[in-house]
């Protein structure tokens, strides 16, 4: 069976023109304003035990342009209206299938700024997009180019915290296929002192990108918080700490791609550890660093690039005690403090912890494809919060293997 091409997304930076600007300002305004009407539509809908559907909320959105008080949806396009409107059908069928809470109403002031348009709502020709209620194409940095004969089936525009401009363009790339398989397979250790070791005992340095930048980030809040709130210098204030969380985060996403790809790359199996990073951010003590080393993210990208390139990605269970584990003999050592950075077995092997830790990883992702096992569903502490297991559950006890 053929395979279909990859769907995948071109993120480019754009700068618009003042009424271009105005324009998009108002539609993310318009599209906010439609959505929480929706969801406020279709809650009391639920109090009434009724269901409001995608088609309804749309008939509603007509009779609301008709309306005195709300004739300036006109104004905008129509096509981003319809679209929020059936994200909000999406977050409610996640809802009733249980794989996400009741979906929330947008802040003016918190929430993403963004408006997708499909196909009948922007024009591209000739390497150039030009939006519905616009007479001149977007000004776009064109970093890359799109695939040979892609055309744009989706385009999401939106604007960060820190001011900036971005156009989304979502095509089919022939360009993503299936690498040679390979008969090669690694176990990745994620932790903070280094962000990854691998099973053949590379260790991959912690970028700590928001250490890096921290002093000026503290500056920035602290200029920040004595501006007068709602004055002007305070939204100027503001927008200058969101430059900064944006270099933070723009240079940690490059890192985290490089290195996805490379693995992906070089590896046809590729074996990580099922952590709840949810919890683990609730430790006061590591929460920051471990925000900062993204595992979900370094999760996520691995998982899809896998997807892509026919690897596979196996998580074992966060209960296996791969530190403790000796990847020689199989001795269970019966602790293992975090300052323990490296051990001796009964068998006289030395370990590196964490060269350790992904040696038996890897073992145990190959137990999981050879016997079929999958990853244990999270079970509960007698206190109702989800456990981790006992090398990153406390570490401020001195039992974490971070």
């Amino acid at each position: 069976m053929p395979r279909t091409c990859v769907k995948r997304a071109f993120k480019y930076r754009f700068y618009p023109t003042d009424a271009q600007a105005a324009e998009l300002s108002r539609t993310f305004g318009c599209v906010r304003k439609v959505y929480n009407m929706a969801l406020a539509a279709r809650t009391e809908a639920w109090a009434r035990q009724e269901r409001v559907n995608y088609n309804q909320t749309s008939a509603m959105l007509t009779a609301w342009k008709k309306t005195e008080e709300l004739a300036y949806l006109n104004e905008v396009s129509s096509v981003p209206l319809q679209q929020t409107l059936r994200h909000l059908q999406v977050a409610f069928t996640h809802f009733f299938g249980k794989r996400a809470k009741y979906p929330r109403f947008k802040s003016r002031k918190k929430s993403r700024k963004s408006a997708e348009y499909t196909t009948s709502g922007f024009r591209f020709r000739d390497g150039k997009m030009t939006l519905a209620k616009m007479s001149e194409p977007l000004d776009i940095v064109w970093s890359r180019p799109l695939p040979e004969g892609a055309k744009p089936s989706t385009v999401t525009v939106s604007q960060d915290a820190a001011g900036r401009w971005f156009v989304s363009m979502l095509c089919d790339d022939p360009t993503v296929k299936p690498l040679a398989a390979t008969d090669t397979a690694v176990g990745i250790d994620v932790g903070l002192d280094h962000l990854l070791t691998l099973s053949t005992g590379e260790k991959i340095a912690n970028p700590r990108h928001e250490r890096r930048d921290r002093a000026r980030l503290v500056l920035a809040q602290r200029r920040l918080a004595k501006k007068a709130k709602g004055s002007a210098n305070r939204a100027k204030a503001r927008q200058k700490v969101a430059k900064v969380h944006a270099r933070i985060a723009d240079r940690r996403r490059d890192v985290l791609h490089k290195l996805t790809t490379r693995l992906v790359r070089e590896n046809q199996t590729l074996v990580i550890e099922d952590l709840t990073v949810r919890n683990m951010v609730k430790n006061r003590s590591l929460a920051r660093a471990i925000s900062d080393a993204a595992w979900s993210e370094f999760r996520s990208m691995l998982e899809y690039k896998s997807q892509w390139y026919g690897r596979e990605v196996i998580a074992v269970d966060r209960f296996f005690p791969s530190s403790k584990l000796c990847s020689t003999c199989g001795t269970l050592a019966e602790a293992m403090p975090l300052h323990v950075r490296t051990w001796t077995c009964d068998c006289g092997t030395t370990h590196d912890r964490d060269v350790n830790a992904a040696k038996n990883l890897l073992a145990a992702g190959r137990a999981v494809t050879a016997c079929g096992a999958g990853v244990r569903p999270q079970r509960r502490t007698p206190g109702g919060q989800s456990a981790t297991k006992q090398e990153t559950h406390g570490a401020t006890r001195g039992i974490s293997r971070l």
